[in-house]
This record gives C-alpha cells, structure tokens and sequence, in this order.
C-alpha cells in the first residue's frame, strides 16, 4: 500500500474547479463578497499566478493527508515502519493485507471520509476562526460547506483511485 501521487496530483485540482464554481456568480460570489468585503476591483489585485499555485500545493498537502484518512490499509503499514519495512513485515502483515487489501476501496467509501473529514475538521476550524474574527454564519457556512464538498470529492477519488 503506497501513496497513490497520480491520484493525490489529480485529486488537488478538485479545490480549484470547485472553487471556481462555488465562488462564482452562478452559486455564492455575491453572499462571499459582501461577507468578506470584497469588492471585483479587489479581487483583480495580486498575482493569480501566486494565488493558484499555492492552492494548488496546499491542495496537495491536504490529499496526502486525505489519503491516509480515507484508506485503512495505511494503518497497518504504519504498523510496520512504512512501506520501507514490507519486505521484512511479519506473515501476518501480509495475510492481512490479502484478506482486507482491497476492502472498503470505493469511491463512496472515500466520499463518507472525506465528508467526514470537512465536516469534523474544516467546519470547527473555519467556525472558531470566524467566531474569533466576529464574522457572521453565512460567512462561515459559505466556506465550510465549500471544504466540506472539497474533501467529499477528493476522499472519493483518492480511495476509489485504485
């Protein structure tokens, strides 16, 4: 069980499609901007290029920790030392890995984690900070329910991805 790079490279691109469409006019720009108090002129400033590359590498930061959330086989690997150590694992590890190798690797599986996930680590984080910063509950709901569809789209692909 190794890290899967094509599908943590693949599934880092899903914050950037989604958030083209989640912060656009068509769903939330409108409700985004006034609560952050963006204007259009304020979002023509600053390099894009910065901007998307950084999503981009944090993006891949969170599916690398997406994958190791939303696959179980990761946990008996750790058991071991790392991939480094299959060669010299214990029988067990190996007659475990042939019964559960491929258990629970679905797309839906994935999906439950990473719903999970947004909901039990991007939701609080996102609340305590906009409690701390006085913002309001659409604020807070617009961004955690956009990291909430993020990592339900990426736990997918990342545990279905076989």
């Amino acid at each position: 069980m190794e890290i899967n790079f094509t599908a943590v490279f693949v599934s880092a691109i899903i914050p950037l499609i989604i958030g083209s469409l989640w912060y656009s006019p068509v769903l939330f720009a409108k409700a985004w901007m006034k609560e952050t108090g963006l204007s259009e002129e304020d979002l023509k400033k600053g390099s894009m290029l910065k901007i998307f590359g950084l999503t981009y590498v944090f993006s891949v930061m969170l599916a690398l920790l997406l994958q190791m959330l939303c696959i179980h086989q990761f946990g008996p690997l750790g058991m071991i030392g790392g991939p480094q150590f299959i060669e010299n694992a214990l029988p067990s590890y190996t007659a475990f890995m042939n019964d559960y190798g491929m258990a629970f690797r679905t797309f839906k599986h994935g999906a439950l984690h990473g719903f999970m996930s947004g909901l039990f680590l991007a939701f609080p984080l996102i609340a305590i900070n906009g409690l701390f910063e006085r913002r309001t509950w659409k604020y807070i709901l617009i961004h955690s329910g956009y990291w909430t569809l993020v990592m339900t789209l990426m736990g997918a692909l990342l545990c279905g991805w076989v």
